[in-house]
């Protein structure tokens, strides 16, 4: 360790390489969008993010929700909470890490789940890096992972493709190639939708995979609503699928390997 708090790494040659400054703390959020019953994150992280004065987040009205539950050590009103920039908009960083740099932790953190997955925090991350600045990610809730686990389909090859397209053809053309893909690599595909979408893409589900095909869908993960249902896609075709609406749902398939036909 440096006298900065900042450790010692070294590149694929064995050159040793500086990192300096405070640590780019990545703070987990809870699942669902309500005051947790229990803290989601462990004793001592828990400690760790309720010293911070800085936290660099995706909406500060969530993010000021998850720290007033924490609790925080410093009045609400003298943290520094900065929502980060649109991924699709170019980005000066520097000031953002300044303070890094300058030897203060910062934390950052998502609406829900780790931050840096289907988030807008993995751009700063990568400038972090970039900058020599330690990243440290602390234990939380993902639901990529939570479906994963709890789907019963294959978790040692996966693939995470966010958000496919709207157009129901489109979607339909990437479900067809994502299927082959899981067929020919033998490899769980995971997909996402914003909420009121979820019946549109459960229907394209359905109706593009092949029977033989099992379809997860995991809803409302670690909250009341909780579901978690694995079927052959010819089952869910028989039984149509139901979703509560509003709540988040994570889609989780996998296709065998031998041709298949539909039901």
């Amino acid at each position: 360790m440096n006298d900065t708090g900042g450790a010692v790494a070294a590149d694929g040659s064995g050159k040793a390489l500086a990192r300096r400054g405070g640590r780019l703390l990545l703070v987990p959020a809870p699942l669902v969008q309500q005051p947790p019953q229990r803290s989601w994150l462990c004793r001592e992280d828990r400690e760790r993010v309720a010293r911070l004065t800085r936290f660099y987040v995706e909406t500060p009205k969530v993010a000021r929700q998850w720290l007033k539950a924490l609790p925080i050590e410093h009045p609400l009103q003298a943290i520094d909470i900065r929502q980060l920039p649109d991924p699709a908009r170019q980005t000066a960083w520097a000031d953002w890490l300044a303070p890094l740099l300058a030897g203060h932790d910062v934390g950052l953190m998502s609406d829900a789940g780790v931050p840096g997955v289907a988030d807008p925090g993995a751009a700063l991350v990568a400038r972090a890096h970039d900058a020599g600045i330690v990243v440290e990610p602390l234990i939380g809730p993902s639901s990529i992972l939570l479906a994963l686990m709890a789907s019963g389909l294959e978790g040692q090859r996966f693939a995470f493709h966010g958000y496919l397209a709207v157009e129901a053809g489109e979607r339909g053309r990437q479900l067809a190639e994502l299927a082959r893909a899981s067929a020919a690599r033998d490899q769980t595909q995971i997909v996402i939708e914003t909420p009121y979408r979820n019946g549109a893409l459960a229907d394209s589900l359905v109706q593009a995979l092949p029977a033989e095909a099992r379809l997860c869908i995991a809803q409302d993960l670690t909250g009341p609503g909780q579901s978690i249902v694995t079927r052959r896609v010819a089952d869910w075709r028989r039984k149509p699928v139901q979703l509560a609406a509003r709540l988040p749902a994570v889609f989780l398939f996998h296709c065998p390997a031998r041709p298949a036909t539909r039901a």
